[in-house]
């Protein structure tokens, strides 16, 4: 019931997330991993079985586990149950709930129902952990108007990257999947993220979360000159390009030149 247990399921699920944690401070680390595992286990609660039913009461166990917290009840004896129960307070706990709740969509093949609906998602099941974790950090409450427009900017690239799987699957995940629509989604994202790194002012601890939203604003770029490389699912990252991108966003003091 560790710290390492929860990395070490990273590392598996995320090798990614596992590498721009593992460059960030110790403190960070040792509220980051709790988080990011919890991230994962919720995420992949819909997709291991085809039972509604079975994947809502995978989903239902992490709202409980949360509650238990919030309540003040003693953790459950489980990998990542446990290391969550130590790094997270109650108002952490609650804010959470809403990242499970918004991976119910997750389940059935209802579309979203408009823009607003799909921006919800994407900050529910992205952006709230890792505001979470930013909180918990340092990172001050004038902070999370920056914090957020980072963190959607992570969420929409990871979201267009995983689109023909998602498609595979039978699910509906845009709104308006036209070529010109995911352009100017990008585009528009993109530049609110820009806006956001360029404002924040957080110490290296209290900014490590948001360092996987980092990695992955250059996917948005792509996906604005190029809508169909998202339609075909030819958005990439090699691992050279990474390397160099995860060393630039680690080291630099700021990042407002970072883009």
């Amino acid at each position: 019931m560790s710290v390492q247990a929860c990395a070490e399921l990273v590392e598996a699920g995320d090798p990614l997330r596992f590498r721009t944690t593992m460059v960030a401070p110790l403190a960070a680390r040792e509220v980051l991993f709790p988080i990011h595992a919890f991230c994962l286990e919720v995420a992949k609660a819909p997709w291991i079985t085809q039972e509604a039913m079975i994947a809502e009461m995978r989903l239902q166990f992490w709202r409980d586990v949360l509650q238990e917290k919030a309540d003040g009840k003693p953790p459950r004896a489980h990998e990542v149950a446990a290391p969550l129960h130590a790094v997270l307070d109650g108002p952490a706990a609650e804010a959470l709930d809403g990242a499970v709740t918004a991976r119910q969509w997750d389940i059935y093949r209802d579309p979203h129902e408009d823009q607003a609906a799909l921006h919800s998602y994407l900050h529910a099941s992205y952006a709230i952990p890792l505001h979470v974790a930013a909180r918990i950090l340092g990172a001050p409450a004038e902070s999370a108007k920056s914090l957020n427009r980072v963190l959607l900017g992570g969420a929409l690239a990871r979201y267009l990257m995983a689109l023909p799987a998602l498609e595979a699957a039978g699910r509906i995940p845009l709104v308006d999947g036209r070529p010109d629509s995911i352009r100017t989604f990008a585009a528009d994202v993109y530049a609110q993220a820009r806006l956001g790194a360029q404002d924040l002012k957080l110490d290296k601890i209290a900014r490590a979360p948001l360092m996987d939203a980092m990695m992955h604003l250059p996917i948005l770029r792509q996906a604005a000159r190029n809508p169909d490389a998202v339609l075909d699912g030819r958005l990439r990252q090699g691992p050279v390009w990474q390397a160099l991108r995860l060393a630039r966003v680690s080291q630099a003091r700021s990042w407002s030149r970072v883009r």
